[in-house]
């Protein structure tokens, strides 16, 4: 049975975890289908968006904890060798070229947790429990997320929930800007479709690409002059090909875009 399942359909590729026996839990087997799977959208011209869901009544509970207290023991590598899996997995969304939506249908602790903090959209069902639980487990946050959390709900909240590690519910999640709407169970998926929709359905790819790429990459920037070098470059890049073209002259003429150029092809190599 795969541990990841796949559908596209209208340009929208959802990956489901598939594990539901134990809660969608985390383990390298998951850990590598899903990077895979994003090489694989990403270089797939026809994925214009990505959602990621879990089957049954989790989205993700984290690590896999069945290795028991050596579960986190990496001691096999030096500390300098060490390399934290959950981080490699939000470094390659972050280095995504289409969007991603988390719909979290249920339970998201640990690294069920941090891995959609790279995500673009945060969907959840009510009630849902999350936990930044590392504090609990007497180990460090992963998955980059010392990065992401404070960007997405200030230092404060962030620090609140990664040092006392306490589960809370969906609900404090919105209130705090953590996901960005409540959906019943039946309408999370048809909700996160309808993003990815808009995401896909009157844009150029490239374009949105480009978009997403300096948004995400300017969160680090130490000065809008850095923002300032790069959307020229990327204004330069675009402003001479297909798709501008075609974006002006469908809106002079009123009538849909007919962008042509290729994530897979077109994107520019030194962004």
């Amino acid at each position: 049975m795969s541990v990841l399942l796949k559908s596209l359909e209208e340009g929208v590729l959802t990956l489901t975890f598939n594990r539901p026996e134990v809660l969608n839990a985390y383990n390298r087997d998951l850990h590598h289908a899903l990077l895979a799977a994003f090489d694989e959208a990403d270089a797939n011209d026809d994925v214009r968006a990505v959602i990621l869901t879990g089957t049954g009544r989790a989205f993700c509970a984290g690590a896999d904890l069945s290795k028991g207290g050596s579960t986190f023991n990496h001691r096999e590598h030096s500390r300098e060798e060490h390399r934290d899996g959950g981080g490699e997995l939000t470094l390659r969304l972050f280095e995504m070229k289409k969007p991603v939506i988390a719909a979290i249908n249920g339970p998201a602790t640990g690294v069920g947790l941090t891995m959609t903090l790279a995500c673009d959209v945060r969907l959840a069902v009510p009630g849902a429990k999350f936990g930044f639980v590392f504090a609990q487990r007497g180990i460090a946050p992963d998955a980059c997320s010392s990065w992401f959390a404070p960007r997405i709900v200030g230092i404060e909240q962030a620090l609140k929930w990664f040092l006392s590690g306490e589960i809370f519910r969906s609900e404090e999640a919105l209130s705090t800007g953590l996901v960005s709407e409540l959906l019943a169970p039946e309408d999370l998926l048809p909700r996160a479709r309808a993003i990815a929709k808009l995401f896909s359905a009157k844009t150029s790819a490239v374009s949105v690409a480009i978009a997403r790429r300096l948004l995400w990459q300017m969160l680090g920037a130490e000065h809008p002059r850095v923002a300032f070098k790069a959307e020229s470059q990327a204004l330069w890049y675009v402003g001479g090909a297909a798709d501008a073209a075609e974006g002006v002259k469908s809106f002079l003429e009123k009538r849909p875009p007919q962008f042509t150029m290729k994530v897979s092809t077109d994107f520019p190599d030194w962004m």
